[in-house]
């Protein structure tokens, strides 16, 4: 099992930045890649950005160039900094972890953050 707290959320104004932490914990060997997800009132949970054991990353289309995800190993840590915050980026943020079961077909059990409310300001 793997344990995933989030922390970072909050209010801040359009144009404004915000560092959202995932502190995973359990059996984080077994981790193939991290990210985050969002998901907007009345909306379906979207992918925000993900980054693999190897540090490959993976940004949406509506993010990248604002939003940068990283992580510390030392510390079991991704972080998600956003900067150049919109409204449209309000949404509850949740950190996904998964492992990957089987390639063919392809499987993988996902771990899920209780999720960091992120707020924008117009």
């Amino acid at each position: 099992q793997v344990q995933l707290v989030e922390s970072g959320g909050g209010l801040v104004q359009a144009g404004g930045s915000l560092r959202l932490s995932c502190a995973a914990s359990g059996s984080i060997f077994s981790i193939n890649a991290m990210g985050w997800y969002r998901q907007a009132p009345g909306k379906q949970r979207e992918l925000v950005a993900t980054i693999s054991l190897g540090g490959v990353t993976n940004y949406a289309d509506s993010v990248r160039g604002r939003f940068t995800i990283f992580r510390d190993n030392a510390l079991n840590t991704v972080y998600l900094q956003m900067s150049s915050l919109k409204p449209e980026d309000t949404a509850v943020y949740y950190c996904n972890a998964y492992t990957v079961l089987t390639l063919t077909p392809p499987a993988r059990h996902d771990y899920w953050g209780q999720g960091t409310q992120v707020t924008v300001s117009s």
